[in-house]
C-alpha cells in the first residue's frame, strides 16, 4: 500500500509504522479518492514537537525579514500553482472552482500571507514599550515551542492548516508550525506543504519550520495541545472536538485558540421588515445558502416580532428555501450532522416549515431548512435551541413584542457575529438603542443590514467572539497585525544593557518607522 509522505524535521518520507490509513472523498460523486494517507502515531508525533521546538530555539537569531520573505515567497508559489491547488481543492471538496476557488478565497489566502509579511517586516505588531527614565522595555516575541493549527473542512485554501490565516500569522510572530491537515482535504494540503518547503529552503529558514501530518488518533491531538514543548494550538472545528482540546490543553496550561460553534443571530426590527420585506427576505437566503450554509457566519438564528406582516415574511422566506436546491455538502458525516442538529431543534419545541431531510441525488446534500419557535420557548430553553446545524438551516424565532425579542437577545450565547436589520430611516432608532446593549457583548462582530457571511482580512477585522464562538473573546483569528498576538509571549527587558536589547527596543529606531511606545507617547522617533 503506497501512501502519501508526511513533512517531519525537513524531510518528505514515508509514514513510520502508521496506525491507520485513510482516503479523501469526492463529494459531488461520492465516491473514495485513489491517493491513500497515513494516520500517524505517538513516535511521528512526539518527532515532529521535537524537531518544531528545536527550529523555535533557531527561529530566535533568523532576522524578522526571513519571515516576511518567506510568506511572500510562498505567495508567489500558491499563484504559480493555482491550476493545480484549485483542481485538487474542487475534488476534494465540491466548491466550485469559479469564483470560489480561484477567484475568491485562493486571492484571499495570498493576499492574507502577503499582509503578515508586512506586519513581520514593520515591526509595529510587537507593541514595543520603552520606559526610559527607568530603563524597563517590552515587546512581544515569539512563543518558546512550535505551534500546532488544526485547520477546518470548509475552507480549504483560506483557512487551510499550512496556508491559511492561522499558520500565517504564527509565522510572522516568529515560530514555526506543524500543520494537522484536515482530512476532508489532505491532497490540497499535501500541495501547499510543498510549496511552503520550497520557500522555507529557498529562504534559509530552519527546516524544521513548517511540518505536515494528515491525521492522528483523536487521544493524539489531545497530547499534540497538551505537550510540554507546544508553544500553542490553533483549532477551527466543531464545538465538541474543540472543548476537547481545549480542556486538555488548560490541563497542562498550553494556550489555545479555537474557532467553534456560531449561530450568528440576526434580530429584524418591525419597520426594517415593512420597508424592504423582500429585499431582507432574498439577503437572508443568499447568506444561509452560501457554500450550502457551511460557513461559520451562516444566519443561523432569526428573530423576529409578532405580526401580519411578520407571517407573511415567514412564507416568503420558506417558499425560498424550499424553491432553491440544495447545495452539495463537504463530507459524508454532513448530512447526519444537520440531521442530528435539526432533530435536536425539533425535541426543543421548533417547528420544521421548510426541509428537515437528507435528498438523495447527486453529491451529498440535505434539503434547504427552515425552522420556527415562539420567544416564550427559545427563552426557556435558550442553549438546546442554539444548536449549531452546520449547513442551510435556520430557526426563526417569533417573540410576542418588543420587550420579548430583547430578552431573547440576553439569553444568546457567545456568538462571532450579530446583526440588527433596521429602518433605513431611522424609524426602529429607539428600539435599536435599547436592543443593541443586549447584544453587543454577546458577538465579536456587530453589523446593521448587512448579513454576516463574508470575513475581510482587514486590520480592524474581529473574528472571534464570546464562548461558545471561541475559547476567548479578546483575540481575533483574521485581521493582521491582531491575529499574531495569540501566537507571542511578552518580553519585558530591565535594566539590560543597550547592546544586549532586541532591535525593536534599542534606543534607535530600527525601522525610522516603527511605532513605539516611548515614556507614555505613540512615536516614530528615538529615544
Amino acid at each position: 500500500m503506497n501512501f502519501q509522505k508526511v513533512l517531519i524535521a525537513g524531510k518528505w518520507r514515508e509514514s513510520q509504522n502508521p496506525v491507520d490509513h485513510f482516503n479523501a472523498v469526492d463529494p459531488a460523486k461520492k465516491q473514495k479518492l485513489p491517493e491513500i494517507y497515513p494516520v500517524s502515531g505517538t513516535n511521528e508525533v512526539v518527532e515532529a514537537i521535537e524537531a518544531g521546538k528545536k527550529a523555535a530555539v533557531e527561529l530566535r537569531n533568523i532576522p524578522r525579514e526571513n519571515f516576511a520573505l518567506f510568506l511572500e515567497s510562498f505567495a508567489d508559489r500558491i499563484d504559480a500553482n493555482a491550476d493545480e491547488l484549485v483542481v485538487i481543492a474542487n475534488l476534494e471538496t465540491a466548491l466550485p472552482k469559479e469564483p470560489r476557488l480561484r477567484n475568491g478565497e485562493l486571492p484571499r489566502t495570498t493576499d492574507q500571507l502577503r499582509k503578515a509579511a508586512k506586519a513581520a517586516r514593520e515591526l509595529n505588531w510587537c507593541h514595543a514599550t520603552i520606559d526610559s527614565p527607568i530603563n524597563i522595555r517590552s515587546k512581544m516575541g515569539p512563543l518558546d515551542g512550535p505551534v500546532a493549527v488544526f485547520g477546518p473542512n470548509n475552507f480549504p485554501f483560506a483557512f487551510n492548516s499550512i496556508a491559511g490565516g492561522d499558520f500565517a500569522a504564527a509565522v510572522a510572530a516568529g515560530n514555526p508550525v506543524i500543520a494537522k491537515a484536515n482530512t476532508g482535504h489532505p491532497g490540497t494540503t499535501l500541495v501547499f506543504a510543498r510549496l511552503a518547503f520550497d520557500a522555507v529552503v529557498e529562504t534559509g529558514l530552519p527546516p524544521a519550520t513548517v511540518q505536515m501530518l494528515y491525521r492522528t488518533p483523536p487521544e493524539l491531538g489531545l497530547q499534540l495541545v497538551s505537550h510540554p514543548d507546544i508553544g500553542a494550538s490553533a483549532f477551527t472545528g466543531s464545538k465538541t472536538a474543540g472543548l476537547k482540546l481545549k480542556a486538555a490543553a488548560d490541563k497542562a496550561g498550553k494556550p489555545i485558540y479555537l474557532e467553534m460553534s456560531s449561530v450568528n443571530p440576526v434580530f429584524i426590527l418591525p419597520r426594517a421588515v415593512e420597508e424592504r420585506f423582500d429585499e431582507i427576505a432574498t439577503e437572508l437566503f443568499g447568506s444561509c445558502a452560501l457554500g450550502a450554509g457551511q460557513f461559520c457566519t451562516n444566519p443561523g438564528l432569526m428573530i423576529l416580532q409578532k405580526s401580519d406582516l411578520t407571517e407573511q415574511f415567514i412564507r416568503t422566506l420558506a417558499e425560498i428555501f424550499d424553491n432553491n436546491r440544495p447545495g452539495v455538502l463537504l463530507s459524508p458525516q454532513g448530512p447526519d450532522g444537520i440531521g442530528a442538529a435539526v432533530e435536536i431543534l425539533k425535541s426543543a419545541g421548533a417547528e420544521v416549515i421548510a426541509g428537515g431531510n437528507t435528498v438523495e441525488d447527486e453529491g451529498y446534500r440535505f434539503a434547504n431548512t427552515l425552522l420556527r419557535v415562539d420567544g416564550k420557548t427559545f427563552i426557556s430553553n435558550p442553549l438546546a435551541l442554539q444548536t449549531e446545524a452546520f449547513g442551510t438551516a435556520s430557526l426563526i424565532v417569533v417573540a410576542d413584542d418588543f420587550r420579548q425579542m430583547k430578552e431573547v437577545a440576553s439569553v444568546m450565547e457567545g456568538n462571532l457575529t450579530g446583526c440588527i436589520y433596521s429602518h433605513t430611516q431611522g424609524k426602529d432608532d429607539t428600539d435599536y438603542t435599547i436592543l443593541e446593549p443586549e447584544l453587543r457583548p454577546k458577538v465579536g462582530r456587530l453589523l446593521n443590514d448587512k448579513v454576516p457571511t463574508g470575513v475581510a482580512v482587514v486590520s480592524s477585522m474581529n473574528h472571534g467572539g464570546p464562548y461558545p464562538a471561541t475559547g476567548h473573546p479578546g483575540f481575533t483569528a483574521v485581521g493582521l497585525p491582531a491575529s499574531m498576538l495569540r501566537f507571542a509571549a511578552l518580553y519585558c527587558y530591565d535594566n539590560v544593557r543597550p547592546n544586549r536589547l532586541p532591535i525593536e527596543l534599542q534606543d534607535k529606531n530600527p525601522t525610522g518607522s516603527m511605532w513605539r511606545l516611548i515614556d507614555g507617547e505613540w512615536t516614530q522617533r528615538d529615544v
